[in-house]
Parts: structure tokens; C-alpha cells; sequence
């Protein structure tokens, strides 16, 4: 796989141009899948635990669950990355060797996702990674754009 190829194909699939909001790439997602798409803070994820974030699919909606940060950007990140394997479609025919007896509440395809990212050199976190990334400066020259930054200090 070629990451940057990937990575600038998803971005040009989103239709969303160079610079957006988070806004806007929240609907973007949620239209590409035909579900709701909600980003939730839990008080309880530790990041010392070493999970930042993590995505849960439902019958009928998108979950990404992200570890409270002081740093907005951080916290940015922990979601975008997400956003990422969702844009990427890393949940298309994955499967898992778990046994139900360990993680029986838990839908087989998230189980997956979830054993397979303690893996951070694999293809598919390195997409991911690099593709959020990219959505952050998209989100960072919209909010350039509306502010006067670039007048000021350009």
C-alpha cells in the first residue's frame, strides 16, 4: 500500500476541498456512511492506559469515544485519527480471533479493531495516523482562513 496515495485519495473523495471545518467533516462521514456519526468525551479513558480513543459501531450509529486531554489539539488528534480508519473503511472485513468468552459484550468487527491497534508500526495506523493528519491542516487552514492570521503575520 502506498500511504500517500491512500491518504490523498480519501481526501479527495471527502469532497471537502483544501480547508474545512470539523463541522463540516463530521457530515461528510456521517452522509458517506448513511449513519449518525457522535464524538464523545469519557471522563474515565486514561490515557496512561494507552488507549487516547476508539471507534464503536452500532446497528444504527458511529461512536468515537476519546480520553479527556487539556490540550484541544491532543484531543483533536485522539479523534481524528479515528475519523481516519472510518474514511479509510478499516472496518470492511476484518474479523476476529478473540474468543466470545473474553470480550462477550463487545460487537466481533470492534473486538477486531480493538486487538489489532495495540500494533502502532501496522499499515492501516500508519494510514490512519497520516490521514489525520492531513484532515488536521485542512482544519487548521480553515481556521486561518476565518481568522485574520494570515494578514497579520503572512
Amino acid at each position: 500500500m502506498n500511504t500517500e496515495e491512500t491518504v490523498t485519495a480519501a481526501v479527495s473523495d471527502l469532497r471537502l476541498g483544501s480547508r474545512f471545518t470539523l463541522a463540516h467533516l463530521l457530515q461528510a462521514i456521517q452522509e458517506r456512511r448513511h449513519r449518525r456519526l457522535r464524538v464523545v468525551e469519557l471522563a474515565d479513558l486514561d490515557t496512561r492506559d494507552g488507549i487516547c480513543a476508539l471507534w464503536l459501531v452500532t446497528d444504527t450509529e458511529d461512536f468515537v469515544l476519546h480520553a479527556r486531554s487539556d490540550s484541544a489539539l491532543h484531543r483533536q488528534q485522539f479523534v481524528l485519527h479515528e475519523l481516519a480508519h472510518m474514511i479509510l473503511g478499516h472496518t470492511e472485513g476484518d474479523d476476529c480471533t478473540a474468543g466470545d468468552v473474553l470480550l462477550p459484550n463487545i460487537p466481533l468487527h470492534t473486538r477486531g479493531r480493538l486487538l489489532k491497534r495495540q500494533d502502532i508500526d501496522s499499515e492501516t495506523e500508519i494510514a490512519a495516523e497520516s490521514l489525520a493528519d492531513r484532515l488536521a491542516a485542512g482544519i487548521r487552514g480553515s481556521v486561518f482562513a476565518e481568522s485574520r492570521y494570515s494578514e497579520i503575520f503572512g
